[in-house]
């Protein structure tokens, strides 16, 4: 295991070069933030993380931890995801694999996945039309086998209706 001043540590300089950059500096605040973000493997939102940091720092503020989560996306260590429940999450976006999304629309697992045959349909769509392709996200709902065992009566609504989801996420919301 890294010594632990070592660990995040090129995440750690890459945002203090990203936040000076835009006039701002470091503080405290904003490091316990970064480290709680990047010790948390899983997708959050703003809220989700405010209430990590404020079992560890009751000081800081719902608004400074969405202002630092602002600042770690612009910055391209994390990014911003969306799953249909209305919530922006974040999840690690730096020297993390590509991978796409499977969303259960019953109990709200999220299932990051990578398939090297979707990519290489998205890239030939993509060629045949001419596209330049910058990102892509791929996110695909429906029910989990957990789910699908429990019940056979959950009613699959019609693929053009908007899927009703509820997020897991590492709070339990």
């Amino acid at each position: 295991m890294k010594r632990k001043e070592e660990k995040f540590k090129k995440e750690k300089e890459i945002f203090l070069e990203h936040i000076q950059q835009a006039g701002l500096r470091r503080t405290g605040q904003r490091d316990l933030i970064l480290e709680t973000f990047l010790r948390t493997e899983e997708h959050l939102t703003s809220e989700d993380l405010y209430r990590l940091v404020n079992r560890l720092d009751p000081s800081i503020g719902h608004t400074t931890v969405y202002r630092t989560l602002k600042l770690l996306t612009e910055a391209g260590l994390a990014r911003e995801v969306r799953f249909g429940d209305n919530k922006t999450y974040y999840e690690h976006h730096y020297d993390h694999e590509h991978h796409d999304h499977l969303i259960c629309t019953e109990c709200g697992t999220v299932i990051e996945f990578f398939s090297q045959e979707i990519e290489n349909l998205q890239d030939e769509m993509a060629a045949k039309y001419g596209f330049t392709l910058s990102h892509h996200s791929l996110r695909m709902w429906g029910l989990c086998s957990e789910c699908q065992a429990k019940s056979s009566d959950t009613v699959v609504p019609p693929s053009g209706a908007q899927p009703r989801v509820k997020v897991k996420t590492v709070m339990g919301s």
